[in-house]
C-alpha cells in the first residue's frame, strides 16, 4: 500500500462497530480516551507483530546498537514495572525477543521497548532480538495503535502520536474512523495543540501534568477571554506545573482572572486627572473616575480669602435651604 493512512485503514477494516461489543469484551479506562474499537486495532497490531515476527531472522544484537521506534509517542515509562522487568530478565534472562528492523548501521525497534530499556537497566551487553523487514507506514501505525490503546499513556503524549499521523488521513471524521474513536473524543486530544508554547515545553517533560478534558477548557477559556486569558495562564500555569493547583480548577481561575483584569483596565480607562496652575507653578489637580471626583490644592498656593471663597462656593452647591413645597 502507499501510505500509512491506506495501511492503518486496511489493518482496522475488520473490526467491529463499537455498538457491537459486549462492555464485558473490553476494558474500559476511567479517563476519556478512546472507543472500544481501538483495542481491535491493537488486536490487530499484535497479529502485524506475529506475522512479523515469524518471517524475521532471529538474532543476538549489542544493546548499543538497538535504538527505540522513532514513532514512539512515549515519554514516561513506568520506573517501578521496568525495574521488575529488569530483575526477571538479571535472573531467568529474556523469554521473548524484541523485535527490530535494519536501518542504515542500527536497529530500530518495532516491538520490545520495555525489554530492551530493562537490558540497559541490569547492563547486559546483548539481547535476543527478531530482525525483520518492516516499512516506515508499518513502524508509525504499530507505534500509533498500540501506545493509543495503553491505559498508561498519558493525553499529552497519545496526542502528539495522532498529531505525527494526522498528515496521513483525508479529515480527522476518517481518523476518529480508523481509530474506533469519537469525533469529540479525537477533538479533545488534538486540542493539546492549542496550547501556549509555554505549557506545551513543560508538557514535554512532564506529559502528566494536564489531561485532555482540561487541556481543552484551557484553551477555550483563553480564546474566550483574548489578551486577559493569555496573560492570566501565565499566572496561573505556574502553580499547575508545581503541583499547587489542580488543572481541572484552571479554566475557572482563567475566567475570574480574565474579568478582573478587564474590569481593571476599564477603571483605569475611565479615570481622568487634570492639572492647575499658578503661574507657572502647579497648584493642584481634579481626578475624575467611577468613585467620585477628587480635588487636591497644595498647601500654601491660597490665600485665606481664596480658600474662603472655595468652601463657601461649595457650601453653595451642596447645603442649599430644600424648596418649600
Amino acid at each position: 500500500m502507499s501510505n500509512m493512512r491506506e495501511q492503518l485503514l486496511a489493518k482496522t477494516a475488520g473490526i467491529r462497530a463499537t455498538s457491537s461489543i459486549n462492555g464485558d469484551e473490553v476494558k474500559r479506562s476511567t479517563r476519556t480516551q478512546t472507543a472500544p474499537g481501538l483495542a481491535g486495532a491493537l488486536a490487530v497490531a499484535q497479529l502485524r507483530v506475529q506475522e512479523l515476527e515469524s518471517t524475521g531472522a532471529a538474532s543476538q544484537l549489542a544493546v548499543s546498537s538497538v535504538v527505540p521506534n522513532p514513532w514512539q509517542p512515549r515519554r514516561v515509562f513506568n520506573e517501578a514495572k521496568l525495574s521488575e522487568l529488569a530483575e526477571s530478565i538479571r535472573e531467568v534472562g529474556l523469554m521473548q525477543p524484541i523485535v527490530v528492523r535494519r536501518f542504515e548501521d542500527i536497529y530500530q525497534i518495532v516491538a520490545g521497548e520495555r525489554r530492551w530499556r530493562a537490558h540497559k537497566l541490569v547492563e547486559k551487553d546483548e539481547i535476543k532480538a527478531v530482525v525483520v523487514d518492516c516499512s516506515d507506514a508499518d513502524m508509525a501505525v504499530l507505534a500509533l495503535v498500540e501506545n493509543v490503546s495503553r491505559d498508561d499513556l498519558s493525553d499529552y503524549e497519545i496526542a502528539t502520536s495522532l498529531r505525527r499521523t494526522e498528515k496521513e488521513f483525508p479529515d480527522r471524521k476518517r481518523m476518529a474512523e480508523a481509530l474506533g474513536m469519537s469525533r469529540s473524543g479525537l477533538y479533545q486530544f488534538l486540542s493539546f495543540e492549542n496550547l501556549p508554547d509555554f505549557i506545551r515545553k513543560d508538557l514535554d517533560v512532564q506529559p502528566r501534568l494536564l489531561g485532555g478534558t482540561a487541556a481543552q477548557a484551557i484553551v477555550t477559556a483563553i480564546k474566550k477571554h483574548g489578551e486577559s486569558g493569555m496573560k492570566a495562564v501565565l499566572e496561573l500555569w505556574p502553580l499547575v506545573a508545581k503541583g499547587d493547583m489542580d488543572q481541572g480548577k484552571v479554566a475557572a481561575a482563567i475566567k475570574v482572572l480574565a474579568t478582573r483584569q478587564a474590569t481593571t483596565a476599564n477603571s483605569a480607562s475611565e479615570r481622568s486627572i487634570d492639572k492647575f496652575f499658578s503661574g507657572k507653578e502647579h497648584a493642584g489637580s481634579i481626578t475624575k473616575d467611577v468613585s467620585g471626583i477628587t480635588v487636591k490644592i497644595k498647601s500654601g498656593v491660597l490665600t485665606d480669602a481664596q480658600e474662603m471663597q472655595i468652601r463657601e462656593l461649595i457650601s453653595q452647591m451642596f447645603h442649599a435651604e430644600p424648596k418649600a413645597t
